[in-house]
């Protein structure tokens, strides 16, 4: 392979790429997403400087079943998402990301800088009324929440802008020697976003400690309500919010 060659490969292995280019077309993604409050120091810890949490104290932990992603397959994802600000303007932080996918773990990390780790989560709806979401990490369960089923119906345009809202990840790639390569906040916004359907409703959530998936690192103070939604969502690249070494 010569030099343009190179350039031209999408992902490694350069023998057969491990995803497909993006922009992604998620068909049917369904969220479950439990608010709740929790301690501010604790919150402070986990978002990155010069994103600053946006003093409402609010956790957003989410489950996220994708069953037609373009380039990517069909999994389920889990994790956590901070609510803040960056120079006054509304973003979610993206703090902790698991999933039973391995180009979708691949492509995340390498292009947005998510911060995916393998799992088995899993989102359903039990005995036909509950809608109930699981999170096991090395064969033993970290988190479970559970809603109601459609309880309230949601308004459509306010979960376009929810969807919509920028949220931005921490990337983190050392270089060969170990020091970092890349360290940048890169921001990014879901676009051609259509609601196919939007609840909410009471909820509740248990996480449990593990030192390997540390969902329970900013524990549960209240809950302050479910969201459920059905939507088609494209995720396009991102850009860089933030370098760290500029």
């Amino acid at each position: 392979m010569n030099k343009k060659e190179v350039l031209e490969i999408q992902s490694m292995p350069a023998a057969s790429a491990s995803y497909g280019k993006p922009p992604y077309r998620f068909i049917d993604r369904e969220y479950f997403i439990v608010s709740y409050q929790g301690d501010p120091e604790l919150i402070k810890q986990a978002v990155p400087e010069p994103l600053v949490p946006d003093g409402s104290n609010t956790v957003l932990y989410e489950w996220i079943k994708m069953p037609d992603s373009s380039g990517l397959g069909s999994y389920e994802e889990s994790g956590v998402v901070i609510p803040c600000t960056y120079e006054g303007e509304a973003v979610n932080f993206v703090a902790q990301m698991y999933l039973d996918n391995g180009p979708a773990i691949l492509a995340g990390r390498e292009i947005w800088g998510f911060p995916k780790k393998w799992a088995r989560p899993s989102m359903r709806i039990e005995e036909t009324e509950t809608l109930t979401g699981t999170l096991d990490y090395n064969n033993i369960q970290v988190a479970l929440g559970t809603m109601p089923f459609k309880y309230e119906t949601l308004d459509h345009g306010d979960m376009v802008k929810a969807a919509t809202k920028t949220n931005v990840n921490l990337k983190l790639i050392p270089d060969v020697d170990g020091t970092p390569k890349v360290a940048q906040l890169v921001a990014y916004n879901l676009s051609d976003v259509t609601i196919k359907g939007a609840w909410t409703g009471p909820a509740q959530l248990h996480l449990i400690p593990h030192i390997n998936a540390p969902v329970a690192a900013i524990p549960v103070q209240k809950i302050n309500r479910g969201i459920h939604f059905n939507a088609d969502i494209t995720l396009p690249y991102g850009r860089v919010l933030f370098d760290y070494l500029g």
